[in-house]
């Protein structure tokens, strides 16, 4: 799965979809961190890409899809301190479904 990671994005998560064979670009590693990018930029910028866009930003990210049905995906997880499962969850994860949470 070819993924775009907001900058908020636990990094742990991230280099564990690696290590599981997914293509994972940060927003830090495509020069978008730090620089006050807004949300709907930052889906602006996973569309281009052809990417779906990884965050823990539930609500910001609801509206944007409400608003911008047309994009790659949006995977919407919760906090979990368990790194290696959470990338697990995601791998398994369709991208129709909204949250990568058990339940």
């Amino acid at each position: 799965m070819s993924l775009y990671a907001d900058e908020n994005f636990p990094l742990r998560i991230i280099e564990e979809l690696r290590r599981l064979g997914h293509d994972v670009l940060t927003a830090f590693e495509d020069g978008k961190a730090n620089q006050a990018v807004t949300d709907a930029d930052l889906l602006t910028r996973a569309i281009e890409l052809n990417r779906a866009l990884l965050t823990l930003n539930r609500q910001d990210f609801k509206r944007l899809h409400l608003q911008v049905p047309n994009h790659t995906g949006i995977i919407i997880c919760t906090e979990d301190p368990d790194r290696v499962r959470q990338a697990q969850r995601i791998t398994s994860l369709s991208l129709r479904q909204w949250s990568c949470r058990e339940g």
